[in-house]
């Protein structure tokens, strides 16, 4: 096939790093990463594969010790010991690490922290998930024995030989740098158009140019912002298949019966701003009703007269490269952005160990770099490697709180096998039942998720649009899904991130503390649904219903030494300990690290979505010195991985007082000359009195915090217009602030306010924890009330926050 590129690779490992016997061969790639091949021919495969595109590491420094019987290589960071000449079995191939972690052997799975799995379809619940790179023995291995391997035009074919190819991983608990180098192994994460991070509107439904546009418009009117639109299969000719050809679950021709002109469609969504995917359910080929089907069948040295259809051959090249000419690129032509590929139909080609998914996912993505586009796909997870593939479709879940319950830890925990992109069907897709507040949870989850796509069947009472809910639901539905966009300039900077620096977006809890899971606890699996959420923030997402009487549901979060703030109250923590948090439906436990700034925008809707904003919403956080350099580029092109991008960065100096906007350094020309910063202080105990622009002084405007778009704790806001980007603007308090001591009074009036107990005790409660008394004496005098336990757990969350 000819591909508009190829994927980049090195796979020649440096001969230094090489131990080689008549049957088998070690690379030492890192001191930690070693490739172990074991060949009855004494033949060894040096060309890329489907998972391992680079073995050209540095030389690195070890020590090898042999008698005719064993061979020993060690480093710094691993002892391995192999029975020469005999296939790896435990008995045969062993790896030792120092200290608490012990030896692995050959085949060992025990302990792995996982990875991800293929598909969630129908899963009610948890569903098994495969290994990943790492374990709390600190090793695990990957087995590249069955993968194809590429061959000099591109395509992939079967190794030549048969041989055990397996990577062992032996990173203990260093979990980024592992993971950094499974991406230099295996290929980087490619960073994803501004548009794929916002909402997404997906729905099994049989729109119709008129409706799928009214549609928009009625999210339009109720204020709630989209930037892609999925038009699920019937966009093509279904129920008006003949059945000679067989059915309609496979199409590839516009049903004039719901689109009559599908130019003019997709250009009315491209002028809101959003892009467009269609459905492609590509296995039955390519049959004599479609109306491209002769264009392909002359391609294929076919009779179009004939009728026959033509199969969906993924082993093939020539087909493929038929299939994209004729079929998919007219349609892009007409508008068409991306293709979500739902392929369903087993894992077998002609070629034996050739995957279907694996090839569209593979092709399309190299297709879609055409025209100095950006390339992304939308498709289901196809093993180690899919990470360079991405968006991730996760499949067809089933509408249950189980099913919620297993998707945060099902997320975080694909960082593990390097897959950061994953997309759900927010909302879930299918069967369960209608619960407006766990849809409302589950929209908060989406929101902060990798991708935010809502999605469900063509179930006539299933919808996902916020006015098919109650009114309290409808309002936080609304508002998070605002949300989602105001953060883009966040999430863009963590696209960056997952580029540059190798680390997804969501990452389990043990990333960033490894040394508290350790080995005797599994303490990584105590807070499963506990993740961070980009470099600031700490999301462990509710997934359980409201406990009856509080009007609040709960959920058990650890919190890492040090001082931590709600996103969306404000109110302070102190971390190294276990709290239960009780939040109302509008909110969730989300932390912000102390000193934090998230960059945030109101620039939302329709193109000035799709470009970097001319405002900017800076959410402070006290507490710490502390750095945020904000990323953007052009969007949408390949430019950035040639350094075409602009870095502006936002310091927090919070020992001498200051916070301070540098100059963006970079290509300034992918800014506007000016910006508009609004300052939201959170935490703070005293407000900055002085503005420095470029050493002058500017006068401090503040404003009412008027926000509708989603909730603050601030009263205020500093605001500061037509700033020049290449300017140095200084925030200046009076004396270095402190942190503010948390006003729980409101709080507990608000909670008390809305507990279904009787009047007379919530009189008898607030009085009480509004006493000027101690607050062990508050606590102990709580705790002698012997009340529910919830409500005073919730009682005792808001007292003792920063205790």
């Amino acid at each position: 096939m000819k591909y508009p590129r190829m994927l980049e690779t090195h796979p020649l490992a440096c001969k230094e790093n090489q131990i080689l016997g008549d049957h088998y061969r070690f690379t030492v790639l890192t001191e930690s990463l070693v490739r172990m091949e074991y060949s009855p021919s004494g033949h060894f495969e040096d060309r890329a594969t489907q998972v391992v595109l680079n073995r050209n590491f540095p030389a690195v420094s070890f020590d090898t010790a042999e008698s005719e019987e064993e061979l020993l290589i060690v480093t710094q960071k691993l002892r391995l010991s192999y029975q020469k000449n005999r296939p790896f079995t435990p008995h045969t191939l062993s790896v030792r690490l120092p200290g608490q972690y012990g030896s692995w052997r050959f085949g060992e799975t025990d302990g792995n922290l996982k990875g991800t799995a293929r598909t969630l379809d129908e899963v009610n619940g948890a569903c098994e998930l495969e290994n990943g790179l790492f374990s709390m023995r600190g090793s695990a291995a990957l087995d590249d024995s069955k993968s194809l391997v590429f061959t000099d035009d591109g395509f992939v074919a079967p190794r030549a030989h048969e041989e055990q190819d397996v990577y062992f991983f032996g990173y203990g608990s260093s979990f980024h740098e592992g993971l950094k180098d499974f991406y230099r192994l295996c290929g980087k994460t490619p960073m994803l158009p501004r548009f794929a991070l916002g909402n997404w509107w997906s729905r099994y439904h049989a729109y119709s140019e008129e409706s799928y546009l009214a549609l928009m418009d009625a999210f339009e009117q109720e204020q709630v912002p989209f930037s892609v639109g999925i038009i699920d299969m019937d966009w093509h000719y279904v129920q008006e298949v003949d059945p000679k050809y067989g059915d309609g679950w496979t199409g590839f021709s516009w049903n004039p019966r719901y689109f009559p002109n599908p130019s003019r469609f997709l250009d009315a969504l491209h002028r809101k701003g959003m892009k467009t995917a269609l459905n492609l359910h590509p296995a039955d080929g390519v049959r004599a009703f479609e109306d491209r089907y002769p264009d392909l069948a002359k391609a294929m040295g076919m009779d179009p007269k004939t009728e026959q259809p033509i199969p969906f051959d993924a082993a093939d090249p020539a087909f493929l490269e038929a299939y994209f000419t004729h079929i998919l690129h007219p349609m892009e032509e007409e508008g068409v952005d991306f293709w979500w590929i739902d392929w369903q139909q087993g894992t077998q080609t002609k070629i034996e160990g050739l995957d279907p998914l694996w090839v569209l996912n593979h092709c399309h993505f190299l297709d879609s770099a055409k025209n100095n586009k950006r390339p992304m796909t939308f498709s289901r997870y196809a093993g180690p490697g899919s990470h360079r593939y991405p968006i991730g479709f996760s499949g067809d879940t089933v509408i249950t709180w189980e099913s919620l319950q297993f998707q945060p830890k099902f997320t975080a925990t694909a960082a593990n096998i390097g897959y950061g992109w994953w997309s759900h069907d927010i909302g879930g897709h299918m069967n369960g039942y209608k619960n407006d507040e766990l849809e409302t949870r589950w929209y908060q989850l989406g929101v902060f998720s990798p991708i935010n796509r809502l999605h469900s069947t063509n179930n006539p009472f299933n919808g996902k649009e916020p006015w098919r809910f109650d009114s309290k639901a409808r309002a936080v539905m609304d508002r998070f899904l605002r949300l989602r966009h105001r953060l883009i300039p966040y999430l863009y900077t963590m696209n960056a991130r997952a580029y540059e620096e190798d680390r997804p977006i969501c990452e389990p809890l043990y990333y960033e503390y490894p040394a508290e899971c350790p080995k005797a606890s599994y303490r990584a699996y105590d807070f499963e649904n506990e993740y961070w959420f980009g470099s600031e923030l700490l999301a462990a997402p509710i997934t359980t219903p409201e406990l009856p009487g509080i009007d609040r549901a709960a959920q058990s979060v650890w919190l890492p030494n040090g001082d931590w703030f709600d996103f969306f109250t404000g109110l302070h923590y102190t971390g190294g300990r276990t709290i239960t948090c009780y939040r109302k439906l509008d909110s969730f436990p989300l932390f912000a690290k102390a000193g934090a700034i998230v960059p945030m925008t109101a620039e939302i809707f329709g193109d000035a979505f799709l470009q970097n904003p001319k405002t900017l919403h800076l959410k402070c956080f006290a507490g710490a010195d502390r750095t945020f350099t904000l990323y953007e580029d052009d969007n949408e092109t390949d430019a950035y991985q040639h350094g075409d991008a602009v870095r502006t960065r936002f310091e927090q100096r919070w020992t001498e007082g200051k916070l301070v906007l540098h100059p963006a350094e970079g290509n300034r020309r992918l800014l506007p000359e000016t910006r508009s910063y609004t300052l939201e202080f959170v935490g703070y105990d005293r407000l900055p009195q002085q503005v420095l622009v470029n050493g002058t002084a500017h006068a401090p405007q503040w404003v009412a915090c008027t926000d509708g778009i989603e909730p603050t704790h601030a009263g205020s806001v500093l605001v500061l217009s037509d700033i020049p980007t290449d300017a140095v603007v200084e925030i200046c308090f009076d004396a270095p602030p402190a942190l503010s001591a948390n006003e729980t009074t409101a709080l507990l009036f608000d909670f008390l306010n809305e507990a279904e107990i009787s009047f007379d005790l919530k009189t008898q409660i607030y009085n009480l924890l509004t006493t000027p008394h101690s607050l062990a004496h508050r606590l102990s005098a709580l705790a002698g009330m012997q009340l529910d336990a919830d409500l005073t757990r919730c009682l005792t969350e808001l007292l003792t926050a920063d205790a």
